[in-house]
């Protein structure tokens, strides 16, 4: 929820002669939040139809861990949180059409950390995102706020990273699910005097903010992957993991997207 000093700001921008769609751009902030504040500045009340384990009384962390360490993964990679109605939340993870068992297993795990239990697809050209409607999102991703992530510090809360400690695959997976692939690499060597083709597998994962790649090589190292930061591009971080015995743990415990 954006506080009362944050919505003041934006207005005040849009009462420079500023259109909703380029103060929007420029704060990270919905159009839709912003022309809400036009009529109302204050924030209502939070919803409170659902039970939420962070801002209960037990203040208990999801109870599906695994569920939670996988979507996670895939928030930190390719979701975002906006304000909907009231005082609840949009959780729209994007997934590409090329990988429908991907969209399935997006909308499982939002389903198992939805206190509502629920998910809904909407099919864009190219992607469809698979969402979730709570007024307790940000409680369960406090590394949600205006502007994008690489934008912005990612750390995560004590909380989270227990459980990344404890279900570190399916953390990891879902970080490749969204920024990552399995290829396949060819090169070519010497065999007996004659020039011969070699291939091997390989698993890559590129993002632009260089505390969730941190993240995702932190988790690598506690699972025993060995990787290597190719740094391709100026704005993005790469990280490849090609040997041989790596590879098979990350078949064995993530796999190709599908």
């Amino acid at each position: 929820m954006y506080d009362t000093s944050t919505r003041k700001r934006a207005l005040a921008l849009v009462a420079q002669g500023r259109s909703l769609n380029s103060v929007s751009k420029e704060t990270g902030i919905s159009r839709a939040a912003i022309r809400s504040w036009q009529t109302r500045i204050e924030p209502l009340p939070r919803m409170r139809q659902t039970s939420c384990s962070l801002c209960g009384p037990t203040a208990d962390p999801p109870e599906d861990r695994a569920a939670y360490s996988y979507l996670l993964g895939l928030y930190l990679g390719d979701g975002c949180i906006s304000p909907g109605m009231r005082s609840g939340y949009f959780l729209r993870i994007a997934c590409a059409n090329a990988w429908p068992g991907l969209i399935n297993a997006c909308a499982t795990a939002i389903e198992a950390v939805n206190p509502s239990g629920k998910a809904y697809r909407v099919r864009a050209v190219g992607y469809t995102s698979v969402v979730g409607y709570s007024g307790h999102w940000p409680c369960f991703f406090p590394q949600h706020g205006p502007g994008k992530k690489h934008d912005r510090r990612i750390v995560l809360a004590p909380w989270q990273q227990a459980i990344g400690n404890a279900h570190p695959w399916d953390f990891i997976r879902g970080l490749v699910h969204s920024d990552g692939c399995r290829i396949t690499n060819w090169t070519t060597r010497l065999v007996g005097g004659e020039r011969k083709r070699y291939e091997y597998p390989r698993y890559l994962f590129t993002n632009t903010s260089t505390d969730i790649v941190s993240l995702f090589t932190t988790a690598l190292d506690r699972v025993g992957v060995e990787w290597k930061s190719l740094n391709q591009s100026r704005t993005a971080v790469t990280i490849s993991v090609a040997r041989k015995a790596s590879v098979a743990l990350m078949d064995a415990h993530v796999g190709p997207k599908y």
